[in-house]
């Protein structure tokens, strides 16, 4: 039997099994991107400032390292400038997350076995996640040519061409990383930790001599040089990448048994310390936990030590402080008042980061009740409620320490006022836990709506992050929790909102878990 049949029927069943998740992250990302000119048009409208701030970047080592260098001062290079990188790296977490999902997961679910069974040849999974994913990468490149053809049609075609071969290049290395690890987490973990790799190697690259950009395909996107004398060679670069990566996970396809992989899972104790639902919930998502906490702490570190270089550009164009005022409320025209706004600004965003990440731990209940794993667990004299709430402790206290540490980050890379940073941080909580306990609700109450959860986090995400940069009215901003919070460090304390956040918390808390204590299981 051909070794690719059966890949187009595997392809269309993805389509349609990813018809919500794709749309929502190729729409995320254009959005970004192309609601980011007619932001900078209005922050730099004149030539003098856009030139301006291509000289300030040039002298800011730190900035240059969030952000990448000014290329060009155009307003398509300013875009490719300030979303360029991020939209390569929302493109990368889109497509690893494919192929993850539609190979290794699979697999680990015995779902591939029973569909490996009938006219299915050995490497057509593989090939239609991969397909699936150049599929969202090429809808992606399109729209981002598309949308930003008016300000270059060259530079438009670069940018799109490169987040999508940044896109396509993770998803190539997921599909090896899918080959290696025995669990889906484990190859999620690996290709997350090569990408984070690639934006620490771009980020040391544009902050020093640039050397070290050229080692990551993340700075493959910056060298094409969209809107700034295109280089089209970079490209192949991607091209490369793609085909070296994509031609070793297929030979590593042909020489493995299904459900095996050529890294060995380390064997467990030999004397088992799971001895209640609570520990074998903090055993599954201790590795999460861990990563996420070390990827917090290090943005504190990064923010903080930006913060004087930043704020000093900021206190420059009245039109950025005005955004950074939406975000993070107005604190005066001192120096210390706009290093308060940058710094709740930017503790804000880290707080809405938190959320995604007790979304993901909350619905690791549905990931477990889906499977099945969770049936023979409550067979056992373990209550529903017990069961929830071991991960639902890990989830909304995680938070609590992805903040904290956050905090310290950015004391040890501010160095200044580390009551104040940390008290910032740690009044973030609570709106996360708001959105936690959305997840919770759906999937107590409509277990097969739960995946909505994500879009609940996402909205608010994008209301905290473009809605400020937009000028949104007043109303639709109030549809995130994370509006309703003090813009502390530079403004007053208020317990109300705070208190009001709680309760909803406890209210739909409450309400997910007697719906699951009722209803049946899905597994």
């Amino acid at each position: 039997m051909n070794a690719l049949a059966g890949t187009g029927v595997l392809f269309r069943f993805a389509l349609r099994r990813d018809r919500l998740l794709i749309p929502v992250w190729i729409g995320v990302n254009a959005l970004m991107v192309l609601s980011m000119p007619g932001t900078l048009r209005g922050l730099y409208a004149t030539d003098a400032e856009r030139a301006a701030l291509r000289e300030q970047m040039a002298g800011n080592a730190s900035l240059r390292a969030l952000t990448g260098p000014v290329l060009d001062d155009s307003l398509g290079g300013l875009t490719a400038w300030r979303v360029g990188v991020y939209a390569g790296l929302l493109a990368a977490v889109m497509s690893l997350l494919i192929v993850v999902r539609h190979t290794r997961d699979e697999e680990e679910s015995g779902r591939l076995e029973v569909v490996a069974s009938g006219a299915v040849g050995r490497r057509a999974p593989l090939t239609s996640a991969l397909l699936t994913s150049l599929a969202a990468n090429a809808v992606l490149a399109l729209l981002l040519t598309a949308g930003l053809a008016p300000l270059g049609t060259s530079g438009a075609l670069a940018l799109g061409l490169a987040a999508g071969g940044v896109g396509m290049v993770f998803a190539s290395a997921a599909a090896v990383a899918a080959q290696l690890t025995q669990s889906a987490r484990a190859a999620r973990g690996l290709t997350s930790g090569l990408l984070g790799a690639a934006f620490v190697l771009r980020a040391a690259g544009d902050s020093g001599s640039g050397a070290l950009t050229w080692a990551s395909p993340l700075g493959w996107l910056e060298k094409t040089r969209a809107f700034a004398d295109e280089r089209w060679w970079v490209l192949g670069l991607l091209a490369l990448a793609c085909l070296a990566q994509g031609l070793l996970a297929y030979a590593l396809a042909g020489r493995r048994d299904l459900g095996m992989s050529f890294l060995p899972t380390r064997p467990g104790p030999a004397r088992g310390r799971l001895g209640s639902a609570g520990a074998l919930a903090w055993r599954l998502q201790r590795g999460a936990l861990l990563g996420w906490s070390a990827g917090f702490f290090l943005a504190g570190v990064v923010y903080g030590g930006l913060t004087e270089g930043a704020a000093g550009l900021v206190a420059d164009n009245s039109g950025t402080r005005e955004v950074l005022e939406r975000m993070g409320g107005r604190a005066g025209a001192t120096d210390t008042g706009v290093t308060d706004t940058f710094l709740s600004a930017m503790i804000g965003m880290l707080g809405l980061v938190a959320a995604l990440y007790v979304v993901s731990a909350v619905l690791r209940l549905s990931a477990e009740e889906s499977s099945g794993r969770a049936e023979p667990l409550l067979a056992c004299a373990v209550s529903r409620p017990r069961w929830a709430a071991g991960h639902l402790l890990i989830a909304f206290g995680g938070v609590g320490v992805l903040m904290l540490l956050a905090g310290l980050g950015f004391w040890a890379g501010y160095g200044e006022r580390p009551g104040a940073v940390l008290g910032a941080c740690l009044l973030q909580v609570p709106a996360a836990w708001t959105l936690g306990a959305v997840a919770v609700l759906l999937h107590g109450c409509a277990p097969r709506a739960a995946a909505a959860a994500w879009a609940v986090a996402i909205a608010a995400l994008l209301i905290g992050w473009i809605g400020p940069a937009l000028d949104a009215p007043r109303r639709l901003l109030d549809l995130s929790p994370y509006s309703h919070l003090p813009k502390l460090p530079g403004a007053g304390m208020e317990w109300g909102p705070v208190g009001v956040l709680l309760a909803v918390t406890v209210a739909l808390t409450g309400a997910g878990l007697a719906g699951l204590h009722r209803r049946d299981m899905t597994g």
